[in-house]
């Protein structure tokens, strides 16, 4: 999904009040990682999650990885924090950041 700049924008300002739902360890990319991040953006939408320890090209490769897995779209990567986000159409209001941080 292509998002225009303004969008990604007010996603980032979301995404830095929110703490990290996902923490990847030392295993690395596991089954159960996988069905954790797809049942969090199912929820939520809107994730962040924390990167293991590594170069920035391993991060980065990893981001992508969790996004293609998730079926979702890494909204940004800085640092060990990724910002993932995939609509539900049918998301609960009360855990959805997208629709409690709607303005």
């Amino acid at each position: 999904m292509e998002l225009d700049n303004a969008t990604i924008k007010r996603l980032r300002g979301i995404g830095h009040e929110l703490k990290p739902i996902v923490m990847i360890g030392n295993k690395g990319i596991t089954p159960t990682i996988t069905e954790e991040i797809d049942r969090a953006l199912t929820d939520h939408e809107l994730i962040k999650i924390k990167l293991p320890a590594g170069t920035k090209e391993e991060r980065d490769v990893i981001g992508a990885e969790l996004a293609k897995a998730a079926n979702a779209s890494l909204i940004h990567s800085i640092g060990r924090m990724a910002l993932l986000m995939r609509q539900n159409p049918n998301a609960n209001p009360k855990l959805s950041n997208l629709s409690r941080h709607a303005q």
